[in-house]
């Protein structure tokens, strides 16, 4: 369940046509922006303003991206008032995501020299990304 790159919207069709719920899990990850707002509300709740300003992206990315993770059950909403305030509901998810990283940092971040899932030059040859 992620977002359709041509629609923009978050897609179950992956399931209906048998792909694997561990492979939605990484695909509703597979987005840098995904993974931002995943990292921001490890820290704690958040509104839709203040991921827009914290992680400098447009409303209607983080909305959408929202939408994305809550469908997934990842994100979930408490309103107060007529705000809403957005946090993780799988605490656990930071776990995985830590291991990723352990992973990465044990293999010398070759996925990112992956010909087909690396980082791409200009040239069309995959290159290491510096870590920020």
């Amino acid at each position: 369940m992620a977002i359709d790159s041509e629609g923009g919207r978050c897609v179950s069709a992956d399931i209906a046509a048998g792909i694997s719920p561990a492979a939605a899990l990484f695909h509703s990850l597979a987005d840098e922006t995904r993974l931002r707002i995943v990292q921001r509300l490890a820290r704690g709740e958040a509104r839709v303003v203040d991921l827009t300003s914290q992680l400098g992206l447009a409303q209607s990315t983080v909305s959408k991206h929202l939408a994305c993770l809550r469908d997934c059950g990842l994100v979930d909403y408490r309103a107060e008032g007529r705000q809403s305030f957005y946090s993780l509901t799988r605490p656990e998810l930071m776990d995985l995501l830590a291991s990723a990283e352990h992973l990465l940092a044990a293999t010398g971040h070759a996925v990112a020299l992956c010909p087909t899932y690396g980082v791409k030059t200009g040239d069309g040859d995959a290159e290491l990304e510096p870590m920020s």
